[in-house]
């Protein structure tokens, strides 16, 4: 007999209530169609395809069944599972909002920045670089998108792009103007001198100054204050050198940046 696993339905919330994904499944409850509810979240068929797919990988059970028949020739609905996560999504949100609103009512000046700040605290990762920063453009190219994002809250910290999937951006629904969060892991960026990185070198180059070196044998950890208060972790050959206060550059390439909501 198959042994069913079991639900992690938790872990398919990792985004928040504007999730388009849960947007998706909240569109074949109504619909019983993928594609009606693709249209209704904005985003393409492959797409919803691709979110089902991820929200089924992080649940750990099928969440969406195709449905046979039926005027159109079929559709789908949501298993009992589906139902289910449905059901926390609408609770969390409740909740969410009630603990936004009694924080609100304190008339607390800083309520707009500890949103942001308990926001991006929410995402967990093994990525050491967490940089929060605002979309300034966005340009596509064949099935990819370049996400050119201004870090920090103003022009002090530089911008940083990456490269994402046509679907990853409809997913997210990233627009000019969003707050992200651009994330990467250090062992992506190479830490160079001013005087020794190419002026040719494609992908994002930041400009900083050293501001902590921890030596080791198969290289460097260099931390890199970029600008806007913030600091960028990357490495430099053991061979290199480089000292508190130096100027370098930080370079990466652009597809080992990731684009991240905060919850």
């Amino acid at each position: 007999m198959r042994r069913m696993a079991s639900p992690r339905l938790i872990d398919a919330l990792g985004h928040g209530p504007s999730d388009k994904r849960i947007d998706l499944l909240r569109g074949i409850a109504r619909s019983g169609s993928i594609s009606q509810a693709a249209r209704d979240a904005g985003v393409s068929y492959k797409a919803a395809w691709q979110a089902i797919d991820t929200l089924t990988n992080l649940a750990g059970v099928p969440l969406v069944e195709r449905a046979v028949g039926g005027a159109g020739g079929g559709g789908a609905v949501l298993t009992a599972h589906g139902g289910h996560l449905l059901e926390l999504a609408e609770a969390l949100d409740t909740a969410r909002r009630a603990v936004h609103a009694r924080w609100a009512a304190g008339g607390a000046e800083a309520a707009p920045r500890a949103d942001a700040t308990i926001a991006r605290l929410a995402v967990r990762t093994s990525m050491r670089n967490q940089l929060p920063a605002v979309i300034e453009s966005m340009a596509s190219t064949g099935r990819t998108v370049r996400a050119l994002m201004r870090l920090g809250d103003g022009a002090e910290g530089g911008r940083i792009a990456a490269r994402i999937t046509q679907e990853s951006a409809e997913l997210l629904g990233l627009h000019e103007g969003l707050p992200v969060l651009a994330l990467c892991k250090a062992t992506a960026v190479r830490v160079l001198r001013t005087d020794a990185a190419p002026a040719t070198a494609r992908g994002n180059r930041l400009d900083g100054a050293v501001t902590g070196v921890l030596r080791g044998a198969g290289g460097d950890e260099i931390a890199v204050a970029i600008g806007a208060g913030l600091q960028l972790v990357g490495f430099a050959p053991r061979d290199v050198a480089l000292r508190t206060r130096q100027r370098v550059v930080a370079v990466l390439d652009e597809a080992a940046v990731v684009v991240a909501l905060p919850a």
